[in-house]
């Protein structure tokens, strides 16, 4: 079917900060210098037209930098179209398309888009309660020990891990394997292999979720800076985006299925709109915020049969050179959480070629980014 703004934005730069669990800095500290660091590269792809943007988009949980503070941080004294959206995981993908649509639309010719958070030492993500309004939701949730992301996931992954045969040896699978892949990320915050002892003795959260089931939780920024196609030839193009959603793991009260999350709602539209199948994708970069959730999309994503995932996932064929890569920088789970946007990064750097473990002849990435049964999912290419 495609989409307007297909292949009319190419992301143009790149930038991210040291990942740590204490920066001793503030978020606007850390924005600008991803913003920076992105920037330069935009500005040497482009010959110097994307020096400036000329549109700022981010997104947060009340945890971040204005964005027009870092507009004056960055010293830019006029700004035209700005946005900071709320949400979280669920952004990392589709903001793609929403600086795609301003540059297709005329309105920007270089947009900026950051996420800079403080995600253990200020605001930590794990302490969220799950609510609607002032608290509604916590006096029945509260009460079965529901008290934050990680035991809503936990349940829905262990109801998935029961009907599809998966053990402890398939979560270890690909915990091991993103630390594999850190190994090689200097980036990476857990840069040590993972035995099947080790993963067995760290400590269980909440069922079937251990400590290292659990995405990191990290201090940090990511930038990246899109502008017009014809300015950066040879920077990835951004192809589909699409965002949707139903019941599920994050309203449990209403789902027929608490299994089923954001990736079975939208893998048919994005390949729809990118007018691809699943064996186009060279490189998977999944939102891996807890283990289970990387074979589930495998599965709703059509990259391997629910049959096939557990001896997929203990041959290592996950891995930057096996049949279907996952997150060949180390993920969520590895390099550190800056909520999905180090995962687009990552896209990036595939289809440039400059992986640290990099896919042969990667030109097709798929993105992800959720919340729960709604999220957001990207294809980008190489030109």
């Amino acid at each position: 079917m495609g989409q307007g703004f297909s292949g009319r934005a190419a992301v143009a730069g790149i930038g991210l900060t040291a990942l740590s669990r204490s920066s001793g800095r503030t978020e606007l500290s850390l924005a600008a210098e991803a913003a920076r660091a992105a920037l330069a590269e935009a500005a040497e792809a482009t010959g110097g037209a994307a020096a400036t943007p000329d549109a700022i988009l981010s997104y947060h949980l009340n945890d971040s930098a204005p964005v027009l503070y870092l507009a004056r941080e960055l010293g830019i004294t006029e700004i035209g179209w700005h946005n900071e959206i709320y949400g979280g995981g669920t952004q990392s993908a589709s903001i793609l398309a929403d600086a795609a649509m301003l540059i297709d639309a005329g309105l920007a010719r270089t947009v900026l888009v950051y996420r800079a958070l403080n995600g253990r030492s200020g605001k930590r993500m794990n302490t969220l309660g799950l609510k609607l309004g002032e608290g509604t939701e916590e006096q029945f949730t509260h009460p079965y020990g529901m008290a934050g992301p990680v035991h809503q996931f936990a349940l829905a992954g262990q109801r998935y891990l029961y009907e599809t045969g998966l053990n402890e040896r398939h979560l270890h699978a690909v915990v091991a394997q993103s630390r594999a892949h850190a190994v090689r990320n200097p980036r990476a915050l857990q840069r040590q292999r993972m035995s099947l002892a080790d993963y067995l003795d760290s400590p269980m959260v909440a069922s079937p979720l251990r400590r290292v089931d659990c995405c990191q939780e990290t201090d940090g920024a990511c930038a990246l800076v899109l502008t017009r196609a014809d300015l950066a030839p040879d920077a990835p193009r951004v192809h589909a985006v699409v965002r949707g959603g139903g019941p599920g793991a994050s309203s449990m009260d209403r789902a027929p299925d608490i299994t089923r999350i954001f990736s079975s709602y939208v893998a048919g539209p994005l390949y729809e709109a990118a007018g691809m199948k699943a064996a186009d994708v060279d490189v998977a970069l999944l939102y891996d915020a807890y283990s289970w959730l990387v074979p589930r999309q495998l599965e709703d994503f059509g990259l391997v049969g629910r049959s096939d995932l557990g001896v997929l996932l203990t041959a290592q064929e996950i891995a930057w050179n096996g049949r279907h890569p996952v997150n060949p920088h180390g993920g969520l789970l590895s390099e550190g959480y800056v909520h999905g946007l180090n995962n687009v990064a990552e896209a990036v750097r595939q289809l440039r070629g400059t992986g640290t473990s990099q896919v042969a002849d990667a030109s097709v990435a798929l993105c992800t980014g959720f919340g729960g049964s709604y999220g957001s999912a990207a294809v980008l290419v190489r030109p």
